[in-house]
């Protein structure tokens, strides 16, 4: 995601969102370009955020990017393997084919960029840690009966924790 900012710089965003709960698991943000190192670092987060302190995901779990050189460099996807991941790609120039990613640049635009503002990248990034946390505790979901990711996922945990 790239974003604007009043003054002319521009922030660019990488995320990781969980496709069952949609919640965003971990972010970069840097006005300059997004590294292989940065995916990397993205990718352990996320993978931290979700599972704890693990070297390796429970079970193989697709990572799902776009062409990008820094997510398709072979540092990056020898790392994910590594972790447990199943690195792949949408097909090129075919932004629908990963709509879930597209709906959250949409849906973070409209309701956290536009009402907060991005007047410069220090203000913006600053604001970035807030943004993401409202969105996971309070964002509804109509494919998530309307509750936000971190919602929808308290409920199912109660739900398989319960024996009837």
């Amino acid at each position: 995601m790239d974003i604007g900012c009043d003054n002319g710089e521009r922030v660019r965003i990488a995320f990781s969102l969980d496709c069952c709960d949609r919640e965003a698991l971990s972010y970069i943000a840097t006005t300059g370009g997004i590294s292989g190192d940065m995916v990397r670092d993205l990718m352990l987060q996320s993978m931290q955020n979700r599972f704890g302190e693990v070297d390796k995901v429970p079970v193989p779990i697709q990572w799902l990017s776009d062409n990008g050189s820094a997510y398709i460099d072979s540092d990056t996807w020898d790392f994910g393997v590594s972790l447990g991941l199943k690195p792949c790609t949408t097909p090129y120039r075919s932004p629908e084919s990963n709509g879930m990613a597209e709906a959250f640049v949409k849906t973070f635009r409209r309701d956290y960029i536009s009402v907060h503002g991005a007047p410069d990248a220090v203000t913006l990034m600053r604001s970035l840690p807030f943004m993401f946390e409202d969105y996971n505790e309070n964002a509804p979901h109509k494919g998530l009966r309307m509750l936000s990711p971190r919602q929808f996922r308290r409920l199912q945990n109660k739900l398989e924790g319960c024996p009837v």
